[in-house]
């Protein structure tokens, strides 16, 4: 129940952390696909079915020695004052030396804790592939709706050539390549309606369910409009920093486990001997022998303890150096995510204007061709410009979040 209920939090945590910086309407529907993974995401349970089986391992700590029962037979029956002896039973149980079971606890704690941050850091990568993969699904949709968008402006184009045409002010070339860009413009909406089942179905697999079922996306994702992006430094915190805090910890107390296996360890048991009457009368005929024991295991031999204690010190060596290597690499990677993004939003600021003077240029141009000022093909460019500017503004949205997550994973 503790182990359910730990879990739990961990997914509320988890979840309240990424979805705090994520637009209202977008996280309405995000977070809905990211619960979802991380209850039904077959990693995930993997992770929290290991966990449970390490914290199981602390009820297995508890446990005594086994104890020993004995059962034997006299085929020659040795004789003794009150009568021949029949048989014996014995049993002992020993008993490990003060504190010995409260060290192997404490081991064991300390493992399943370095277990439950192996599954901290598994539940905050898939709610990183599942953010990433559905902000790739935004921006396959917002393509698409681009690409038809330019698709019915090329119609009005060729309704406008054709008139021209027929008029005598055009000629059958500008419809021919009108038909051209429209060809074009389908061929990659076809292309990108592939590439968005083939995004589903991965997103899908993130879920652990059916790879047709649909997946709908909001359309409001915007960069938010502040001038400075706050940057934010790596916590110690972090699940994958702490796992090792938690390794390390685990080697302390295998230390002291190891300090407990050097003392001896106390046995208690009772032997008893049945013994057969004599056929004459002696004092105490056929008296029972019962005969309690004391016994202690002595580790004299103790070259083993102290192998695994420098094993342990060069362990504790490396966990430590494991550490500062990660925590680098999650420093670099934090500084490219927040340039990254940084540079996200410049794109952003610059295809947005891009795109506003290439909408005015198209009016214009549009009304220069009306009177038949202009060439038709320069009609054509603007707007090939025009897709171009709309495309890499979805690509700048997209990165900017798509490292807004990475930021997410390593500080929240």
């Amino acid at each position: 129940m503790k182990t359910t209920i730990k879990y739990k939090v961990a997914c509320s945590i988890v979840l309240g952390c990424f979805i705090g910086c994520i637009p209202k309407l977008v996280a309405q529907d995000l977070q809905t696909l990211i619960q979802l993974g991380l209850e039904d995401n077959p990693g995930i349970n993997t992770a929290d079915l290991q966990y449970q089986i390490a914290s199981e391992r602390v009820n297995e700590a508890n446990a005594l020695p086994d104890t020993e029962f004995g059962l034997g037979y006299f085929v020659s029956e040795p004789e003794t004052r009150t009568g021949p002896q029949k048989f014996k039973v014995s049993v002992n149980q020993m008993l490990p030396w003060f504190g010995a079971i409260t060290a192997r606890e404490n081991y064991a704690t300390a493992l399943a804790d370095a277990e439950y941050e192996q599954l901290a850091i598994a539940q905050r990568q898939l709610v990183m592939s599942i953010s990433q993969k559905y902000y790739k699904l935004w921006a396959n949709q917002e393509t698409q709706h681009v690409m038809l968008a330019q698709n019915d402006i090329l119609n009005q184009y060729k309704t406008l050539a054709l008139t021209r045409v027929e008029v005598g002010q055009a000629t059958a070339v500008d419809v021919l390549k009108l038909e051209m860009r429209a060809n074009d413009i389908l061929e990659r909406l076809a292309i990108l309606k592939q590439e968005y089942l083939a995004l589903q179905t991965a997103l899908n697999m993130d879920l652990n369910r059916q790879k047709t079922i649909d997946i709908t996306v909001t359309s409001d994702l915007k960069i938010p409009d502040q001038e400075h992006l706050d940057e934010v430094e790596i916590t110690n915190l972090h699940p994958e920093l702490l796992q090792y805090d938690k390794l390390y910890e685990s080697v302390e107390h295998s230390d002291q486990l190891i300090a407990k296996s050097r003392a001896p360890s106390i046995g208690f048991g009772v032997d008893y001997i049945a013994i057969e009457k004599r056929q004459e009368y002696v004092v105490d005929n056929g008296k029972d022998v019962l005969m309690p024991m004391l016994s202690v295991s002595i580790p004299i031999f103790q070259s083993k303890y102290k192998s695994k204690s420098v094993q342990n010190k060069i362990q504790k060596e490396a966990y430590r150096t494991q550490k500062v290597e990660r925590k680098n690499k999650l420093i670099a990677l934090l500084d490219t995510a927040e340039k990254n993004r940084t540079a996200a939003k410049i794109s952003f600021n610059t295809q947005t204007k891009n795109l506003e003077q290439a909408k005015y240029a198209q009016d214009i141009l549009i009304k220069s061709y009306e009177t038949g000022g202009i060439d038709f093909n320069d009609v054509l460019d603007i707007q090939e410009l025009q897709l171009q500017y709309d495309i890499k503004r979805i690509e700048a949205i997209t990165s900017y979040y798509q490292n807004q997550t990475i930021i997410n994973y390593i500080t929240q």
